[in-house]
């Protein structure tokens, strides 16, 4: 169901109709030396070199209120933020029934009326750097939250 391209050093994570869903940045460890780091990332995709962890990075949720020039009443208002809050309460449930306990959420910088979050996935056991490996490991992580309606 997901597919996922290299794009550098991360990959662009698509469902199945082709959209974008989000992006999943390997941990590659210390690389060393640091001016030849692309070299030796290319050469670790080149050799399928097992990763352990990775950094899964998606949308949270869309405020649909943050739009300049956008006029709302006070009832739009209250309907868009107790959409928002019931969406956080899905991720909290989320994160705590499936023991994520490390992630981040920031503004998203290609929309600023969007959360993202950034989790760190460490998965089961080491990993080929290899697409469907890759795919069937971050699959874990996103069936159960397209399941849950959050991408």
């Amino acid at each position: 169901m997901w597919k996922i391209e290299r794009e550098g050093v991360y990959f662009k994570i698509y469902d199945k109709r082709k959209n974008l869903v989000g992006y999943f940045a390997p941990e590659y460890g210390n690389i060393y030396p640091e001016d030849r780091a692309n070299e030796v990332i290319d050469q670790t995709h080149r050799q399928h070199d097992k990763i352990k962890s990775g950094y899964l990075m998606i949308p949270m949720v869309k405020f649909g209120i943050f739009q300049e020039g956008n006029e709302m009443n006070v009832a739009y208002l209250a309907k868009q933020l107790d959409n928002v809050k019931t969406r956080l309460t899905y991720w909290d449930d989320f994160l705590s029934n499936n023991n994520i306990k490390q992630y981040k959420i920031m503004v998203s910088h290609t929309d600023h009326d969007m959360l993202s979050i950034t989790m760190d996935l460490v998965f089961s056991s080491p990993t080929d750097l290899e697409k469907n490996a890759l795919e069937n490991e971050i699959g874990k992580i996103l069936d159960p939250l397209a399941a849950l309606g959050l991408l």
